[in-house]
């Protein structure tokens, strides 16, 4: 499931290594020189995508097929702009610290565009770049957080596998199992590829 849908992925979901310039986080904050991540690397660290039809998300097939295959049974929408959220200032500061969840976050953006920045495996933040048509998963334990860009709005479709659970675990979590458990699978991954190279 994760390979099917990946055609243009690219025209709607970026990512690149950020630079540790304070300011505006609406900003890219491009290294210099720019330093770009494929989509492979995101999904080396656990981070799937997909691009779908947010034309027709309500009828999208391809949409359908995911829920049922990953399990995501509930869905809702969130618009991310002063005008639609309550509370707006406080939200926008609350989705940039810097946390993690004990489940996935899923994220399919049916209008707008915002960052999602990740932590890899050194500590090094990664920011996405999702627009319209983009649909990202990002597996619980990674340390992440969220920002509008400066187009200042995103619609989304959150996902959930069963009730949604809405808790932000600010970094330092380590001792959470679903922590332990990503870094664990990173692990693995990376003791894998390095197996591989040495035959």
């Amino acid at each position: 499931m994760e390979n099917d849908f990946q055609e243009g992925k690219e025209e709607v979901i970026q990512a690149w290594y950020m630079d540790d310039i304070e300011g505006d986080q609406r900003l890219p904050h491009h290294r210099e020189p720019k330093q770009f991540v494929s989509i492979d690397r995101l999904s080396e660290l656990g981070v799937l995508s997909w691009r779908l039809n947010a034309d027709d998300y309500e009828n999208d097939e391809a949409l359908k097929k995911i829920r049922e295959a990953r399990g995501y049974s509930y869905l809702d929408i969130c618009e991310v702009c002063q005008e639609k959220l309550p509370n707006y200032e406080t939200k926008i500061k609350n989705f940039f610290e810097e946390h993690l969840h004990i489940d996935e976050e899923i994220r399919y953006c049916v209008e707008g565009s915002g960052y999602f920045d990740v932590r890899d495996e050194n500590d090094q933040w990664i920011r996405v770049a999702v627009n319209k048509g983009g649909m990202i998963v990002l597996p619980a334990g990674i340390y992440h957080r969220f920002t509008l860009d400066t187009n200042n709005y995103i619609k989304t479709l959150r996902l959930f596998v069963g009730e949604p659970v809405w808790t932000p675990h600010n970094r330092p979590v380590d001792h959470l199992p679903a922590r332990k458990e990503y870094l664990d699978a990173l692990l693995k991954k990376t003791a894998g590829g390095q197996a591989v190279e040495a035959h």
